[in-house]
């Protein structure tokens, strides 16, 4: 009997940058996958947000929300942070409503869970920790603890921007696919630190199950980023401007 192979693309943390979204979604399309799962913050920040969330809006893909879509529709004017406020500030009433229609977590067949941050909490880090102001990848124990009782055999996670896979002693798969459009920042929750992957790529993952075995691809995808760049700067954002022209913070 012919071997059925299962292949999911894996995106996440777009940030409205919507030319990385367009390489990641050629790139996909020339592999070829037989599904797509979004693990959501789609909109935050000074780059393109109405026009990311249009072009979201009409892929058949599994979108999913995070930590900021959670913040954009709950916080008001003055609570949210600048990037929230301004993705706001170019939303209309029908990107507001498919935003407030998005999951924080999605189960799929064969096996899979999907949710942005950690199966409890959108705004943790599952595979990272953070040590001295910058992540680490997180030990065996934090990873346990912050999966807590869940048992599907692939979890897909964002939130991180990190690419990374790590292979559980449960035998599951954890995969964060990295982030499609902002490869660094900084902030100040929990604690102060800074993210940095040291590209300016677009980062997503196919993950791909033949038989009863998990297999990840981490793909880095060259984009025009220049035009993000340049517009993060006319809209006062010199932290995004270099961390989308370099993959490192100031």
């Amino acid at each position: 009997m012919k071997n059925i192979v299962i292949r999911i693309a894996l995106v996440a943390d777009i940030h409205g940058n919507l030319p990385a979204l367009e390489a990641v979604a050629a790139d996909i399309r020339r592999r070829g996958v037989d599904r797509i799962l979004n693990l959501g913050d789609n909109l935050s920040g000074p780059l393109l947000p109405r026009e990311t969330a249009q072009f979201l809006m009409e892929e058949d893909w599994v979108s999913l929300a995070g930590n900021h879509e959670r913040q954009l529709l709950t916080e008001g004017p003055g609570e949210r942070c600048a990037s929230d406020e301004y993705a706001y500030s170019q939303l209309t009433s029908a990107e507001l409503k498919w935003l407030g229609s998005l999951p924080a977590k999605a189960r799929l067949s064969p096996g899979i869970f999907g949710c942005h941050g950690t199966p409890t909490k959108d705004s943790e880090y599952l595979l990272d920790s953070i040590e001295r102001g910058r992540l680490r990848p997180a030990n065996g124990s934090e990873i346990e603890t912050r999966l807590g009782e869940e048992r599907y055999s692939l979890i897909a996670c964002g939130h991180s921007h990190m690419p990374r896979t790590v292979r559980t002693g449960r035998g599951q798969l954890i995969v964060n696919p990295g982030s499609v459009g902002l490869p660094a920042y900084d902030d100040v929750l929990p604690v102060p630190h800074i993210v940095e992957t040291g590209s300016p790529d677009a980062r997503y993952a196919i993950v791909e199950k033949s038989k009863d075995a998990w297999i990840a691809s981490l793909i880095s995808v060259p984009y025009n980023f220049k035009p993000m760049a340049a517009l993060a700067k006319r809209r006062g954002r010199p932290e995004w401007e270099n961390a989308l022209l370099t993959g490192y913070m100031r």
